[in-house]
């Protein structure tokens, strides 16, 4: 009886963090549909549209690492708690601000809080799942909520962005965490049991903050150096950014030598499969998250289709993509890296019909549909495929350190690709509002992220077959 009563309870605590990941995903697809209706609402510039998606990102990959670090030392329920409570009470900033300013600041600040209660789900799994065969569901579970928070976030965003309600719609994107939040804070107060705690190790506060800012430093001026027409200060932000780092850098090794707890554990550099890793999530998620911004404003802008059909629309996208991602691990066990090949020649030919076929006035549905399915098959496949090989050749003991940088990677490239790609999309589009002028920029974009596409196929080339413990994890 026992036995039935703990084995419920761990579920029923499962079903209670997976909360975390459901909402911090939702809160970056349901934004990419409804950037229109945000950019009108609060008179955003177009660096300032391009920093609601990638403030919440920079916020998100500079604190991720901290976060799992406050689960340890403090206790993972606790900052679970926190850490929800700081993310439902920002949403309801972000719904209730004014300016693009203040909009951009509480965006930033929920990513913060994203970091901190994120980790603690995957961190819960650990305890929760001690067996093999539990844990690999328990991961599975994790694995659809993220590919159903992709769907749900496109379908609210364009949802709320298109119909009419007592407030503006966009700002109902926000609100919808608050009951979700309050919810989960009271089932995690009440069945969250406290983890023990680690407090072997210091903070790293100085390195929390030389990676925010040099992450700062980096992403603004790329965002609003051109709107600005790059004034001084965006060159000296950038030059600066590289500096800390290279402070950084220093500091970790730093701590590393004297054993003092670093941010990022710099011995994981020593690994050239797991570097060639990085450099590949670095190029997949500069892809991946530049072409949704890009691709839903030829939609609407260009193509002038509602927001609601096209939250509908990428829902294809959602599901091509969750159902690969079911299928990737096992794909991946049998045939190894080749599986990601087959991914980046979907993204390519995804994007290679797209340039072909949207320099025409008119467009079917169907086509748009059938595109993003692929382009969701090839997201799905790369994703699974990716984190497998990054950490294919990383011993166990550095597994966690692993995960929590490669998470980082995966936030700041994110980041990175809706600056640099997206910035090359408005600096195309230079303020015109024609479908002719949108195409041309959208071909630019779309051309970029092939040229990246190509780089990351490079460096799957480079990276070793996979192990056989690694297609044993894959499975």
């Amino acid at each position: 009886m026992n036995f039935m009563k703990q084995n419920t309870n761990r579920w029923l605590a499962l079903l209670i963090v997976l909360t975390a990941p459901l909402l911090s995903v939702i809160d970056v697809f349901i934004i990419n549909v409804a950037i229109p209706a945000i950019k009108k609402g609060v008179q955003a510039s177009e660096a300032q549209v391009q920093l609601v998606i990638a403030g919440y990102l920079l916020g998100y990959a500079a604190f991720l690492i901290t976060g799992g670090r406050f689960g340890d030392y403090f206790g993972k329920k606790k900052v679970f708690i926190y850490g929800m409570a700081f993310f439902t009470l920002t949403s309801c900033w972000c719904g209730l601000t004014h300016s693009a300013f203040e909009l951009n600041t509480a965006r930033f600040f929920q990513g913060v809080s994203a970091a901190f209660m994120v980790p603690q789900t995957i961190s819960y799994i650990q305890v929760l799942f001690p067996l093999a065969q539990d844990r690999a569901k328990a991961v599975g579970y994790f694995g659809v909520t993220l590919g159903l928070a992709s769907i749900l976030g496109q379908f609210l965003g364009g949802y709320f962005a298109y119909f009419h309600f007592f407030i503006p719609g966009w700002r109902l994107i926000f609100f919808i965490n608050l009951p979700i939040g309050i919810l989960a804070v009271a089932a995690a107060a009440v069945f969250l049991e406290e983890t023990k705690l680690d407090r072997s190790k210091k903070f790293d506060f100085t390195g929390v903050v030389l990676l925010t800012f040099a992450l700062g430093f980096l992403i603004l001026p790329l965002v609003t150096g051109r709107e600005n027409g790059w004034p001084w200060w965006s060159w000296l932000m950038l030059v600066f950014s590289f500096f800390l780092f290279f402070l950084f850098a220093k500091n970790q090794k730093k701590r590393k030598k004297l054993d003092n707890g670093e941010l990022i554990d710099t011995g994981l550099f020593a690994f050239r499969d797991f570097n060639i890793g990085l450099l590949s999530v670095f190029c997949l998620f500069m892809v991946h998250n530049s072409y949704l911004l890009i691709s839903t404003l030829l939609f609407q802008n260009g193509y002038h289709l509602d927001a609601f059909l096209v939250g509908k629309l990428f829902i294809l996208f959602g599901l091509g993509s969750t159902f690969t991602n079911l299928y990737a691990g096992k794909l991946f066990s049998k045939y190894g890296k080749k599986v990601a090949f087959y991914g980046v020649a979907s993204l390519m030919v995804s994007l290679a019909l797209q340039l072909f076929l949207f320099s025409s006035p008119g467009i079917s549905l169907w086509f748009i549909g059938g595109v993003l399915i692929l382009h969701g098959i090839g997201t799905g496949i790369l994703i699974t495929s990716i984190l497998n090989i990054t950490l294919q050749s990383v011993p166990k003991e550095f597994a966690g350190a692993a995960s929590g940088l490669y998470s980082t990677f995966q936030q700041t490239s994110s980041a990175l690709g809706v600056s640099l790609i997206g910035g090359l999309f408005f600096s195309i589009l230079a303020g015109a509002a024609d479908l002719i002028v949108y195409q041309k920029a959208f071909r630019y974009g779309a051309g970029a992220e092939l040229l990246v596409l190509l780089v990351l196929g490079i460096l799957l080339y480079m990276l070793p077959k996979a192990s056989k413990a690694a297609l044993h994890y894959a499975e």
